[in-house]
């Protein structure tokens, strides 16, 4: 079973559209995935312009795919890369860090995580220990 960034089971992003690189809904992934659909964030109007200038439309519906385009509101599992790439440009769509994949956390902080988290107030950090 797939883990998220907190170290549960990775729930479903969307079922509706449906989502992931296994269309299964969920942000799981494996070594065929090259773009890394493991980020499940919730779609925004300036989130959407933005990789559709970056080259990745993801709001025209292609039917030929069974693809409806995505609408603000709608959850995706993004490209981590395309994230991180959004992110330095200031358009970063919130996550659902319950949906995404355990593997984000190996190139986004938990900080940054949790600051774009819609469900940061599930984090419980470890306590610090003192072992002296």
């Amino acid at each position: 079973m797939a883990k998220n960034v907190f170290g549960g089971d990775l729930i479903a992003c969307s079922m509706s559209p449906v989502t992931g690189f296994f269309r299964n809904g969920k942000c799981d992934t494996c070594g065929e995935d090259s773009g890394m659909h493991t980020v499940c964030a919730e779609m925004t109007a300036e989130f959407l312009q933005f990789s559709r200038a970056a080259g990745n439309d993801l709001s025209t519906p292609m039917p030929a795919y069974q693809f409806p385009g995505l609408q603000p509101g709608d959850r995706w599992c993004l490209c981590l890369p395309r994230w991180l790439q959004a992110l330095e440009h200031g358009c970063a769509p919130m996550l659902l860090l319950k949906a995404t994949h355990i593997s984000a956390i190996e190139h986004i902080s938990m900080d940054v995580l949790l600051e774009y988290a819609l469900d940061g107030n599930e984090y419980q950090p470890e306590p610090d220990r003192d072992d002296d």
